[in-house]
């Protein structure tokens, strides 16, 4: 059986409960990427203790800063990936919602949005409203840290990847290709999963991720307010934006 997946905010329970397995297969580290982002928010705010990340997953980065913040909670669009979520993180409230225009009615001290998702924003507009949003929802003095997607200039065209994953009976493989579409990048994604007792399944994922400029983040971070640097050491290699409210720029 064959399925399509055309955007994000679409994932079934399918793609939530292979997502996390094939990233960590393929060497992610989401301890050593929360750990980062934690020592970079205190360096801002020394007492840094409330956490929340945007567009969350399955809760994989969620989980590790459970384990470095006071209180964390989560913000999806996907509902599967917020069952996933919730089921993955206990105890951390996952809201489902979507970042260009979340009302939560709660202020962080800390705000994330890892693994590129913010790409998903499909022009400046959006992200200015998601940048905005973000810094309506800080404490005072809090950080915001975006783990952005690739810039125009840093992305590889035609890039093709695979990976073979087996665990607990499940086989799964993954092969995507990437290509430039003017501001963006289109990836189509195949998977094939095969089960004892499900048989063999193949499912595609269409993704198109906006190729933002470098300054294009800044001036999305300044317009709501937020100081902004940017790191470029970072696990995924496409570096760290972090911006703090109150503060003024070096």
């Amino acid at each position: 059986m064959t399925t399509s997946v055309p955007a994000a905010g679409m994932y079934g329970e399918e793609q939530a409960e292979v997502y996390e397995l094939v990233h960590r297969a393929r060497g992610k580290d989401y301890d050593e990427e929360a750990a980062f982002v934690a020592e970079q928010a205190r360096e801002l705010l020394p007492g840094a203790a409330t956490l929340l990340d945007v567009a969350c997953g399955t809760g994989a980065h969620l989980r590790a800063f459970a384990r470095l913040f006071d209180r964390v909670e989560g913000l999806e669009l996907s509902p599967a990936m917020v069952e996933a979520a919730r089921t993955n993180t206990p105890g951390a409230v996952v809201h489902h919602g979507d970042m260009r225009s979340f009302h939560l009615g709660e202020r962080y001290d800390v705000i994330t949005c890892m693994f590129g998702s913010v790409g998903y924003l499909t022009d400046v507009e959006e992200l200015n409203a998601a940048l905005r949003r973000f810094a309506a929802h800080l404490s005072p003095g809090g950080v915001v840290a975006i783990d952005p997607w690739w810039f125009p200039d840093t992305y590889l065209d035609g890039y093709v990847s695979a990976s073979l994953v087996e665990a607990d009976g499940t086989t799964v493989v993954r092969v995507s290709h990437s290509k430039r579409d003017r501001d963006a990048s289109r990836m189509e994604v195949h998977y094939i999963v095969a089960r004892p007792a499900g048989g063999v399944h193949h499912f595609v994922e269409q993704h198109r991720i906006t190729l933002f400029p470098r300054d294009t983040y800044e001036k999305a971070f300044r317009g709501a307010g937020l100081s902004v640097r940017y790191l470029e050491g970072s696990q995924s290699g496409r570096g760290l934006f972090v911006g703090c409210a109150g503060h003024q720029e070096d």
